[in-house]
C-alpha cells in the first residue's frame, strides 16, 4: 500500500509499505515528515510533480534506510510530490507531472524479461544504441559462429560496453595515416612515451584506475582498529601521490546535474580503486559550454544564432553541471580546490563551433601507500565481493552511448545511460575500504570501480588475467523488474567490486557492517579464463564465456585522414578602444569571476587544504594553484592546476597543447614544489570531433605536440582520458565541439606555508617584474580579446624555446624558496592587463602604477591582451632578483610598483590611461553575479554583489597577548605519541565527512580521541562512560533527506541503547559536548542547548536557498562557554559549509547564550540569514556548545583562506584554544 503524508509546506510524501503501520510508527513517520499528517486517502486527486515513475531517487534510498534504523518495518520507497498548477516546469529528465497520485503511483507494469538469445546482431545494435562498429559486428558474428550458440544479449551488450571507445580508446591506440603516410606511433605510444623518457618518481602509468607519483614519508592518523570503537594514534609511511581526471561530458550535456554528479563521483572512485586501494582528498572541475547569453546576449553572443538546444541550454547547463558536481563532491566530503570555465560559439568557414556538446571534467588528487600501489594477482578459490547499494535501471549503455555524438539516438535511448549519483553510499564505500587501507597490512588483492559498462565492465576486467564465476542472484536489485542484462550491465553508481581471501573477507564484512556500507560475496575465481554469470534461482546464464572473446580481437582502428590548413581571419582592432576592450574581456566567462562557481563548494572538508580557489582579505577566486597538505603535520603538500588554449587549438592545434601545458605549469609555478619542475607529472584530456574531415589530422598534431612539449620539458603525462565524439546534430546543423586538451598538473610541495597568491601587497618600495617565457611574439590570436570581438585569429603565439621555459620554472622556484617573492600571477586568459588588475583585486586599499615602453612592441592592445605565457611578479629587492635572474640568462622587464592611490596607470610611449581599480572589479564580478541569480535567492544574489567588497576579513587575533600563537605557548605537541588520559569521542552517522579533521584538533589539545560510529552506540558496543567530551561532526548524515541530521536525531530517538547511552552522558556533570554543522543541527534537534525553552532553536534553509562556502570574519562575544569564554573579544577567521545553518530563534536574544556572531549582518558574511546573527548557541552552563561554523578547519595558520601577514611565526591559530580550554577543565573536574 502507499500511505499519503502533508507537511507544512502542502508537500505531499508518499510512503510505500508492505506492512500495515500500527499508531507508534505513524507517529514515528509524521514525526520525520516534519510534523506531517497522515492523510489517510488511498488517492490524491490534482496535478502533482514528481520523481518519474521508474527512477527511484537517491532521496528515497536514504529516506528508506532511516525508517529502517528508526525500527519501522515495511517501507520500500519514499518520494516527495509538489503540488503544481497552470503550467508546470518540471525537468523531464528526472520529473513527470501526475493527474492524480494513487495505490499504483511506484507500480511499474513489466516482468523481468527473460535472457534473450540474439538472432540478428546488427539489428540489434541499431535498436539498442550499441555503437558497434561493422568490424566489431563481423567479430561477433563470427564468435556465435565458433561457440556453435547464439550470443546472448547480456553477451552482446557487455561487448558492447567493455569495447566501446569510451572504455577502450580505440581511436588512441590505432593507426593513424595522414595524407597518405602512416605515422610512425599512435596517439597513446606518443602519450606514454613522456614517461619512459622523463620516468622521474612515476610509480603507476596507463595501468590502473589513476597514476601515481613517489611521494614523501608522511604520518597517517586513524583509529587502531576499525572493526569497533577505537582510539586514533599516528603512524608514519612512505606515501605516494595519486592524479586523475575524468570527463562526463554526454551525460552532463543531457541531464546536467547527475552527468556531473556521476561524473564527480566516478572520477573520485577511480583514486579510491587506485592500487589495492587509496585516498582521494581534494577535486577539480571544468565546465565548458556554448555561451550562456544572461541578459539576453552581449555583444559577442548575439553574433550567433542560439539553436534549439537538444536538452538544456547553455546557462542551464552551467547552473546545473556545477550544482551536481558540488553537491556530489560536498556530501561525500571532497572538497574542489581548483577548476575553470571557458564558453565559446565561433562561425567561420561554412563551419559551426559551439560546445552545444559540453565538456564537464572531474580531476582530482590525493595519496596512498607505496606498499599498495600496485594490484596482486587474484587465486583460484579467492572471493569476488561487492561494496555499494542496489541495481536499478539507470546508466545502460553509458560506456556505447557516449562514445557517439550527441543526438544520434532518441532522447530515450539517451537518457537512460545516465545514472543517478548517490553521494553518502559512495562515503560508506569508501569508509569500509579506507578502514583496509589504513591496516598495517592491506588484505585487498585488487580492486575495481563500478563505471561505464556497470558490472559486466568492473568485473571483467577484476577477473581479467584469471576468470571467475559470479552469482548474479547475489546482486543486490532495488527494482524487481530488471533483467539480467539489466541487472549486469547498469550503471547505479557508489559500487566497487573487491577480490579477497576467504579469511580476510570476514574482516571488511565486519567493517562495512560497521559503516553501513552494503556487503556482498558475489563469486569467486575461477582460474579457467571464463566469465560467467549464473543466476543458480533461475537456472539463466546470461554469460558465459571466455575472457579473450569478451576482450575481443577487432581489426585495429585505422584512422585515415587529410591535413586541411587553418585559415581563420586576422583579428582586427583599433587602439583608441582599448578601454571597451578591458571591459569585454573582463565580462566573459573564462575571464570574469567564478564567485558564483566557489560559493556553493566545500573548499575545507578534510581540514588539509591549504591553497583553494579564493585569496586575499576580499577572498575573491584568484588563486593559481590548489594545493593540499599530505597531513595534519602542515609541511609537505601536493599542488595541482590546470590549463588548456582551446581557441589558440582551432587555428593551431600544436600550439593549442603547448599553450595548455604553459598554462597548467604557470599555474603551479607559485607552490614551492619538491624537485622543482621534475617534481610535476601531468594528466591530458582529449575532448575532439573525431571522423570529421581534417579533424583526425588535428588530434594527432595535437598529441604530437603536447608530447614534445613535455619531453623538452623533462616531464611526463602518466594518466589521461580521451573523448572523441564531440559533435551534436540537430535536424539542419552538425555543431563542432572545438578540438580541446584540457591539462591537469600536479606536483610535490615541499612547504605549503610559502605558496605566493596574486595578491599584491600594497609597499610602494616594492617592485613588479614582467617575464616573458614564451619568447614569441605577442600574438592576439587564440585569446579572450579575440572571442570578445568574434574572432580566432590567425597569429598563435606558443612557446619557442622549452628549455628557456624550464629555466624560467626553476628559477622562480629558487626565489620563492627563498621568500623572495612577495606575489605573483600567470598571464593567460585575458593577458597582461587583466593580470594586473587581478593581482588588485582582492585587495581594498591601493593600486598599481605600470610602464610597459621598454617592452619591444608598438602596439598597445597586443601588449595588454595576447596570451603569450608569461608571469608577473612582485619583489621586495628588485636589484638582487634582477641580479639572481640574468646570472641564469632570463629576460624581464621592470615594469612597475604599487600606489596607494585605488588605481591602475598603464603607460605605453604615448599611451597613458589610468583605470578605477573598484569599477572594473564590478564589472569582472557583474557575469558572476548574472549566473548567481539563476541559483540563489535573486535579491540575495544582488546582495551578494553590492556586499562583496564590504566584507574584508579583520582578524583580531592577540588581544594584547606578548607570544604569538605556537604549540609551546598552549602547551601542546604535535609529536605526541603517548596517552593523555583524557578521553573525547567524535560520534558520526553515516555520511557526516568531517570526522578526521575533528578528531585530529581534539588529538593536537591532549585528547585520547575514540572513533565512535552510530552503529556501536545502537548495538551497545560503545556506551561512552568513560568518555569526558563528545563531539558530533560535520558533514551530510543520510544527505540531510528530510532534513538535517532528521534521520540521526531519529537514530537516537527511537533506538533504545543509543538514546540510554546519550542521557546517560548528559546527566553526568563532569562531560562537554560540541556539536558542529552536521552535529550543531543533531544537538538542536535533540533539544540538547535549551532543554528548558518551550519552544527550541532550530536550523534551517539557509536564506539564499543554497550551500554557503566561505571564509569569513566571526566575533567571539562576552560569553561563559568552557571552549570560548577565554576569547571574548577576538575576532576570528573561520570556514563555513552549510546549506541548512540558518538559526531559528524565536525568544527574545538575551533568552540566548550566544558565544560566536558573524562580525556583518548582511549576506554573505552573515551567509544564512541567522536571527541575531548567531553563529553559535551554548548552555546555559557553559559545558555544551553547538555552532555552525568549522573550526576544525581553521585551528592552523595555512589551513585558513587568508591569515595576516605580518603573523607568519604562529604555529596555531586560537582556535585550537578553545580545544586546549575543553581539555583543561576536564582535567579540572575528573
Amino acid at each position: 500500500m502507499i500511505l499519503f503524508f502533508e507537511n507544512h509546506s502542502k508537500t505531499i510524501i508518499a510512503a510505500g509499505t508492505s506492512v500495515e503501520p500500527d499508531k507508534d510508527q505513524i507517529s514515528k513517520l509524521e514525526w520525520l515528515f516534519g510534523d506531517a499528517r497522515l492523510l489517510g486517502k488511498s488517492r490524491l486527486t490534482g496535478n502533482f510533480r514528481g520523481p518519474r515513475k521508474e527512477m527511484i531517487t537517491p532521496w528515497s534510498t536514504n529516506a528508506v534506510e532511516i525508517t529502517q534504523n528508526m525500527g519501522i518495518e515495511g517501507i520500500s520507497r519514499i518520494e516527495e510530490f509538489v503540488p503544481v498548477s497552470g503550467k508546470p516546469v518540471w525537468d523531464p529528465m528526472l520529473q513527470a507531472i501526475y493527474d492524480s497520485l494513487g495505490q499504483d503511483l511506484f507500480t511499474i507494469e513489466r516482468k523481468p524479461d527473460p535472457v534473450l538469445a540474439v538472432e540478428n546482431i546488427r539489428e540489434y545494435n541499431k535498436s539498442e544504441g550499441l555503437a558497434l562498429s561493422e568490424e566489431e559486428i563481423d567479430y561477433l558474428e563470427r564468435l556465435s559462429i565458433s561457440l556453435g550458440r547464439k550470443l546472448t544479449d547480456s553477451e552482446v551488450f557487455g561487448f558492447s560496453q567493455v569495447n566501446s571507445e569510451h572504455c577502450r580508446h580505440k581511436i588512441f591506440n590505432g593507426t593513424f595515416i595522414i595524407d597518405g603516410k602512416e605515422m610512425d606511433s599512435s596517439l597513446f605510444q606518443l602519450i606514454k612515451l613522456t614517461t619512459k623518457t622523463n620516468p622521474n618518481k612515476v610509480v603507476s602509468a596507463y595501468k590502473d584506475n589513476c597514476a601515481f607519483i613517489e611521494g614523501p614519508v608522511i604520518e597517517q592518523f586513524a583509529p587502531a582498529t576499525q572493526d569497533k570503537p577505537d582510539f586514533f594514534r599516528i603512524k608514519d609511511f612512505k606515501a605516494v601521490l595519486s592524479l586523475k581526471a575524468e570527463t562526463h561530458n554526454f551525460p552532463t550535456t543531457v541531464e546536467p546535474f547527475n552527468g556531473a554528479s556521476t561524473g564527480t563521483g566516478g572520477e573520485i572512485r577511480d583514486r579510491i580503486a587506485g592500487g589495492k586501494g587509496a585516498f582521494p582528498v581534494a577535486g577539480t572541475a571544468v565546465y565548458m559550454t556554448s555561451y550562456p547569453r544572461p541578459e539576453g546576449g552581449r555583444l559577442w553572443e548575439k553574433a550567433i544564432k542560439e539553436r534549439p538546444w537538444l536538452h538544456q541550454t547553455p546557462e542551464d547547463i552551467l547552473i546545473k553541471a556545477s550544482n551536481g558536481a558540488s553537491d556530489f563532491g560536498n556530501k561525500f566530503g571532497q572538497p574542489l580546490i581548483c577548476g575553470s570555465l571557458f564558453t565559446f560559439e565561433h562561425e567561420e568557414n561554412n563551419k559551426l563551433y559551439g560546445y552545444d556538446k559540453v565538456i564537464m571534467l572531474a580531476g582530482g588528487i590525493g595519496t596512498g601507500k607505496l606498499a599498495d600501489s600496485e594490484k596482486n594477482s587474484p587465486q583460484k578459490g579467492d572471493l569476488i565481493i561487492l561494496l555499494g547499494g542496489d541495481n536499478y535501471r539507470i546508466g545502460m549503455g553509458g560506456g556505447a552511448v557516449s562514445s557517439v555524438e550527441t543526438g544520434r539516438y532518441d532522447s530515450s535511448i539517451e537518457l537512460n545511460a545516465v545514472q543517478r549519483a548517490n553521494p553518502e553510499m559512495q562515503k560508506r564505500v569508501y569508509n569500509a575500504i579506507r578502514a583496509l587501507g589504513e591496516m598495517d597490512k592491506n588484505p585487498v588483492i585488487s580492486i575495481h570501480d563500478h563505471g561505464a559498462g556497470g558490472h559486466l565492465n568492473c568485473l571483467s576486467e577484476l577477473v581479467e588475467a584469471t576468470g571467475g564465476r559470479i552469482d548474479i542472484s547475489k546482486l543486490p536489485v532495488g527494482d524487481a523488474t530488471l533483467s539480467a542484462k539489466e541487472i549486469i550491465g547498469n550503471e547505479s553508481q557508489e559500487r566497487m567490486g573487491l577480490v579477497m581471501k576467504k579469511p580476510s573477507a570476514e574482516i571488511l564484512r565486519k567493517i562495512a557492517e560497521r559503516e553501513r556500507a552494503p556487503f556482498y560475496v558475489i563469486g569467486e575465481i575461477t582460474g579457467d579464463h571464463q566469465f560467467t554469470l549464473i543466476n543458480p534461482v533461475t537456472g539463466e546464464k546470461p554469460v558465459d564465456i571466455k575472457l579473450e572473446s569478451l576482450f575481443g580481437d577487432p581489426p585495429k582502428t585505422v584512422m585515415n585522414d587529410v591535413t586541411i590548413p587553418s585559415s581563420f581571419r586576422k583579428v582586427e582592432y583599433k587602439q583608441d578602444l582599448i578601454n571597451e576592450y578591458i571591459e569585454r574581456v573582463l565580462s566573459i566567462e573564462e575571464v570574469a569571476c567564478k564567485d558564483w562557481l566557489t560559493n556553493k563548494v566545500d573548499r575545507s572538508v578534510t581540514g588539509r587544504i591549504a591553497k583553494q580557489q579564493c585569496a586575499g582579505p576580499l577572498q575573491l577566486p584568484l588563486n593559481n594553484p590548489g594545493v593540499i597538505s599530505l597531513d595534519y603535520k602542515g609541511r609537505y603538500g601536493m599542488a595541482t592546476s590546470i590549463g588548456h588554449a582551446p581557441v589558440a587549438a582551432l587555428a593551431d592545434p600544436a600550439a593549442g597543447s603547448v599553450l595548455a601545458i604553459a598554462e597548467a605549469l604557470t599555474n603551479i609555478i607559485w607552490a614551492p614544489l619538491t624537485d622543482s619542475l621534475k617534481s610535476v607529472s601531468l594528466s591530458a584530456n582529449w575532448m575532439w570531433p573525431c571522423k570529421n574531415k581534417g579533424e583526425d589530422a588535428r588530434l594527432y598534431s595535437a598529441v604530437k605536440a603536447a608530447s614534445d612539449f613535455a619531453i623538452a620539458l623533462g616531464i611526463n603525462i602518466p594518466t589521461g582520458k580521451d573523448s572523441l565524439s564531440m559533435t551534436q546534430k540537430y535536424s539542419d546543423v552538425v555543431v563542432y565541439s572545438p578540438g580541446t586538451v584540457i591539462i591537469s598538473a600536479s606536483g610535490e610541495v615541499n612547504d605549503i606555508r610559502r605558496i605566493v597568491e596574486p595578491v599584491v601587497v600594497n609597499d610602494p618600495y616594492s617592485s613588479l617584474l614582467y617575464i616573458d617565457m614564451s619568447r614569441d611574439s605577442f600574438r592576439p590570436g587564440g585569446s579572450s580579446f579575440a572571442q570578445v570581438l568574434n574572432s580566432v585569429g590567425d597569429e598563435i603565439p606558443t612557446v619557442k624555446d622549452p628549455g628557456y621555459f624550464a629555466e624560467v620554472f626553476e628559477c622562480i622556484q629558487e626565489l620563492i624558496r627563498e621568500d623572495k617573492v612577495m606575489a605573483g600571477h600567470d598571464i593567460s586568459a585575458g593577458g597582461m592587463v587583466t593580470t594586473l588588475l587581478e593581482m588588485c583585486f582582492s585587495n581594498t586599499n591601493g593600486g598599481l602604477s605600470v610602464d610597459i615602453s621598454a617592452i619591444d612592441e608598438a602596439d598597445t592592445v597586443k601588449i595588454l591582451f595576447s596570451q603569450n605565457p608569461g608571469i608577473i611578479i612582485q619583489v621586495k629587492d628588485v636589484n638582487d632578483v634582477s641580479e639572481r635572474l640574468l646570472e641564469n640568462g632570463i629576460s624581464y622587464y621592470a615594469i612597475g610598483h604599487p600606489v596607494n592611490e585605488r588605481t591602475l596607470t598603464v603607460t605605453h610611449g604615448a599611451f597613458s590611461e589610468t583605470y578605477d581599480i573598484d569599477v572594473l572589479r564590478d564589472i569582472w564580478f557583474k557575469t558572476s553575479y548574472f549566473l548567481d541569480r539563476r541559483q540563489t535567492a535573486p535579491d540575495l544574489a544582488l546582495e551578494r554583489f553590492l556586499n562583496y567588497k564590504n566584507h574584508s576579513l579583520n582578524l583580531n587575533l592577540d588581544l594584547n597577548l606578548k607570544h604569538d600563537w605556537t604549540f609551546r605557548s598552549l602547551g601542546v605537541s604535535p609529536s605526541r605519541r603517548k596517552k593523555s588520559g583524557i578521553k573525547a569521542a567524535i560520534i558520526r552517522e553515516k555520511g557526516v565527512n568531517g570526522d578526521r579533521e575533528m578528531a585530529y584538533v581534539l588529538y593536537l589539545a591532549g585528547f585520547d580521541v575514540k572513533d565512535v560510529h552510530m552503529t556501536d552506540l545502537m548495538s551497545g558496543r560503545e556506551t561512552l562512560e568513560d568518555i569526558s567530551m563528545i563531539v558530533f561532526v560535520g558533514g551530510f548524515s543520510n544527505s540531510d533527506v528530510l532534513g538535517s541530521a532528521k534521520g540521526w536525531a531519529g537514530a537516537f530517538r527511537y533506538n533504545g541503547s543509543a538514546g540510554k547511552a546519550l542521557e546517560n552522558f548528559y546527566r553526568r556533570r563532569d562531560t562537554l559536548s560540541l556539536g558542529v554543522c552536521n552535529g550543531c543541527q543533531l544537538m538542536a534537534e535533540l533539544g540538547l542547548i535549551c532543554p528548558d525553552h518551550e519552544e527550541m532553536p532550530k536550523l534551517l534553509h539557509n536564506k539564499s536557498g543554497k550551500f554557503e562556502s566561505i571564509f569569513l570574519n566571526v566575533r567571539i562575544q562576552e560569553n561563559k562557554s568552557v571552549m570560548l569564554g577565554s576569547l571574548s573579544g577576538m575576532e576570528l577567521g573561520v570556514w563555513v559549509a552549510h546549506g541548512e545553518g540558518q538559526f531559528r530563534l524565536p525568544y527574545n536574544e538575551e533568552k540566548y547564550n550566544i558565544p560566536v556572531k558573524y562580525s556583518h549582518h548582511t549576506y554573505p558574511a552573515n551567509p544564512n540569514g541567522s536571527d541575531y546573527d548567531a553563529a553559535a548557541l551554548c548552555s546555559d552552563d557553559g559545558r555544551h556548545l553547538i555552532m555552525m561554523p568549522h573550526p576544525e578547519r581553521a585551528f592552523l595558520p595555512w589551513q585558513c583562506g587568508w591569515y595576516p601577514a605580518d603573523r607568519k611565526k604562529d604555529e596555531v591559530t586560537p582556535w585550537l584554544k578553545a580545544f586546549v580550554n575543553a581539555r583543561r577543565w576536564i582535567e579540572e573536574n575528573m
